[in-house]
């Protein structure tokens, strides 16, 4: 059956080659991918961290959409007049940014102070040039004792400050809407810098943040494909020495790259941070089934025809290739068990890749080779000849090699334990990427990234001007304040308190909350009344003014660190506040958080799935449950052995390795296939020995492993040089995994197979 289908289609070599091609056109409808630049892409729609969020942002006007301008002023002093002046000018500038709602700076903070009986609310600096020496003296006094700026918007020395930008994206064109938010701030950034060279100015914030995700990758895709390319073409290159070959090869990693991107997008899968890496995880894994099919087509040259070589190559490589890109295939699909969309949208995309790799594998590429001049040579190079001697090495020496591979493989499962699940979403971004300095430089001079938010309800509507709810609010924000990860906790409470000292001639004595429930609505109703349109309360107190929002400012936290300090919050509200105040905190920090603890678990079925799916493909295509369940062995060991080197070195496992497992089980086992079929062909066709099978499969098929096992560990280290950390890890961990994998594959699983078979001849 096989031999005839490769008969017919070196036959219609010509029309098999337009109708694949047109095939691949047809894939290109998709193109071009939109890039998805919303975090919120990460995670589900019915993840209920998100859903707390998003009722969070439908109570309260001012959601975390934001960007924050942090000012540093080249003589470390924020109250001069010139730098107060420069603020009042880009806060001004900055109501003009796209979709914005609000802007907070030190100078238009709503101040409020006594004159008199009467009440006066305005900006804390109306006019900087106007300013005496006493006035810039009060005005930092006020600025450095206030609650809602210190560690916010003004450092505790007075040397840096911020302006807050909060925005409300329509949402509709989110691929549009952020960059446009961003060019703008940046141009106001450059703008700034102009009149003012002696500043610095960073941007940091959510939107940013959001940004951030298409500007790594579109850098990340204009180096690392071009390296991988190059690595492919030279491999190629040294293994072939054919220019058809190469040729044909680059051509088939190509087209399958084609038509797995242009599937995504005809199925509207858009790229993101993770899945904007497909193209070169198929470049890699893709070009493993060409390998496998050149080498063998040139072996087969020897003593045959052109059109016989590649019938005799498409026969010994037809199921193994199959095997390998099912089995891939399976890994990377596996990826749809965890609760992160970007990983099943990468998963997806490469499975798409690998199958389409081989469908062209058995189509395009021997039609190809069929009319294309046959490479020089019969084999193409000395490595065969290496290979052989290897295999005579591992025959001789095959008990020292068994147990000291399986030694060490143990020792290094031993080192298992020491990893950390552990993640912290800001650390995704290289250091020397923008947003990263701009958000470190906020960090350690001004206000955290990391921001955790409560919907604390009074289970009443007015009920936040009930002195028993204050109090308690105030009572879980001090808590707060004194936990050593807090930088900052923004409250209600602590504009009442200034309140109602302003309503008693502003003595000191007086800053506490009013104690009865009618003079807080009073206070907050005045100073409602007085305060600019944009400025107002709704983004600390819902409309129906039964609920009040506290926001808590952290440092950069790892998720452990996070859910640890979320814990305790848990718990001082569980033994402190009614049940209408006991509710979890919210936010993206908290979403992200624990979002690598929910993928884990998902991923962890995953693996197990696919395991026994692999293991089932393997039994039935090898003949042998034995043969089946003996392959798990090589396929498990790269990965404990890889984690287990991982725990030495780092210890700590974040969102982009958790799917690693799932990923590199799919890869390695084609190794393993590629090795298991060869050998049994020479025990069942050929009748040979269990040690002439072993030595005559390194002959025939170990430079395919050993190219494969190369192109593969140097495209996923090519991943390392991404500024985004999730995909560096990931590519880094697959390519140790697999060269262990290469490394079981010719010193463990030989000397197994030779021992199986000799306790199956002895009880014969």
């Amino acid at each position: 059956m096989l031999e005839r289908y490769s008969h017919w289609l070196i036959r219609w070599r010509y029309l098999v080659l337009l109708a694949t091609l047109a095939l691949v056109c047809l894939a290109t409808l998709g193109f071009p991918l939109k890039f998805d630049a919303d975090y919120r892409v990460f995670f589900d729609e019915d993840n209920p961290e998100l859903l707390a969020f998003d009722d969070l942002k439908n109570t309260y006007t001012a959601g975390d959409d934001n960007v924050l301008l942090v000012v540093a002023p080249g003589n470390g002093r924020v109250f001069t007049r010139e730098t107060l002046s420069a603020l009042e000018w880009l806060t001004k500038e900055a109501w003009q940014t796209p979709y914005s709602i609000r802007v907070d700076s030190i100078t238009n903070f709503q101040h409020s102070y006594a004159n008199g009986d009467d009440i006066i609310v305005g900006d804390l600096i109306p006019s900087a040039r106007a300013l005496s020496n006493a006035d810039l003296a009060r005005v930092r006094r006020i600025a450095l004792s206030e609650p809602l700026l210190r560690n916010n918007l003004i450092s505790p020395t007075a040397h840096v400050t911020g302006i807050n930008i909060i925005f409300q994206l329509p949402g509709l064109q989110l691929d549009r809407e952020v960059p446009e938010v961003v060019a703008f701030v940046r141009d106001l950034q450059r703008r700034f810098l102009v009149d003012y060279p002696h500043m610095e100015v960073h941007l940091t914030g959510n939107v940013i943040f959001n940004n951030a995700f298409p500007e790594i990758s579109k850098r990340d895709m204009g180096t690392l494909i071009p390296v991988m390319f190059l690595l492919i073409l030279v491999t190629l290159w040294l293994l072939l020495r054919s220019l058809s070959g190469v040729f044909a090869a680059v051509l088939l990693v190509v087209l399958s790259t084609t038509v797995a991107m242009g599937l995504a997008g005809l199925m509207g899968i858009s790229l993101t941070g993770v899945s904007n890496v497909a193209p070169i995880v198929i470049l890699t894994v893709a070009i493993a089934d060409a390998v496998h099919i050149l080498t063998t087509l040139q072996l087969s040259l020897d003593g045959r025809t052109k059109h016989a070589a590649i019938v005799e190559a498409l026969r010994l490589n037809f199921q193994p290739v199959f095997l390998t890109s099912l089995t891939t295939a399976i890994g990377f699909l596996s990826l749809n068990f965890g609760n992160s969309p970007p990983f099943h949208d990468l998963g997806n995309i490469v499975a798409m890749g690998v199958m389409a790799a081989f469908f062209l594998s058995v189509t395009l590429l021997p039609a190809l080779m069929a009319i294309l001049p046959a490479p020089p040579g019969a084999t193409p190079t000395n490595m065969a000849h290496v290979m052989g001697r290897l295999g005579a090495f591992v025959v001789q020496r095959r008990r020292v090699l068994l147990w000291a591979t399986a030694g060490i493989a143990l020792l290094l499962m031993a080192f298992l334990p020491r990893n950390e699940l552990n993640n912290a979403f800001l650390e995704y971004f290289d250091e020397r990427f923008d947003f990263r300095i701009a958000t470190d430089f906020a960090t350690d001079n001004l206000t955290g990234p990391y921001k955790i938010h409560y919907n604390l309800d009074s289970g009443e509507p007015n009920g936040i001007h009930n002195p028993e709810f204050l109090g308690k609010v105030t009572a879980f924000a001090d808590w707060y304040r004194t936990q050593p990860e807090v930088i900052h906790v923004d409250s209600i409470v602590d504009t009442l308190k200034r309140l109602n000292r302003n309503l008693h001639g502003d003595d000191p004595a007086w800053y506490r909350l009013p104690e009865e429930r009618a003079l807080a609505a009073q206070y907050l109703l005045l100073y409602e009344m007085s305060l600019p349109y944009g400025l107002d309360l709704n983004n600390q107190i819902n409309l129906d003014k039964s609920a009040t929002r506290l926001t808590i400012s952290l440092g950069q936290l790892s998720d452990k660190e996070l859910l640890a300090l979320e814990a305790r919050a848990k718990r001082w509200l569980s033994e402190n506040a009614p049940p209408s105040m006991q509710v979890p905190g919210t936010g993206s920090t908290m979403m992200f958080a624990w979002l690598n603890l929910r993928n884990l678990k998902g991923l962890l079925l995953g693996a197990l799935f696919a395991l026994i799916l692999i293991s089932m493909v393997l039994m039935f295509a090898l003949g042998s449950a034995r043969l089946g369940l003996i392959s798990l062995i090589p396929n498990l060991l790269p990965v404990i052995m890889a984690f287990g080197i991982w725990g030495i070195l780092v210890g700590e496992v974040n969102l982009g390795l958790s799917g690693v497992a799932l990923i590199t089980i799919g890869i390695v086992v084609d190794d393993t296939v590629h090795f298991l079929s060869k050998y049994l062909r020479f025990r069942r066709e050929q009748g040979l020995a269990p040690p002439d099978a072993v030595h005559q499969t390194f002959r025939s098929v170990g430079v395919a492993l050993w190219v494969t096992s190369f192109v593969l560990v140097a495209g996923f280290s090519v991943l390392a040089l991404s500024d985004f950390r999730l995909n560096a890890d990931m590519g880094i961990m697959t390519a140790l995994t697999v060269a262990l994998a290469l490394m079981t594959d010719f010193f463990l699983l030989p000397p197994l197979l030779m021992k199986l078979d000799k306790l199956d001849t002895m009880r014969s």
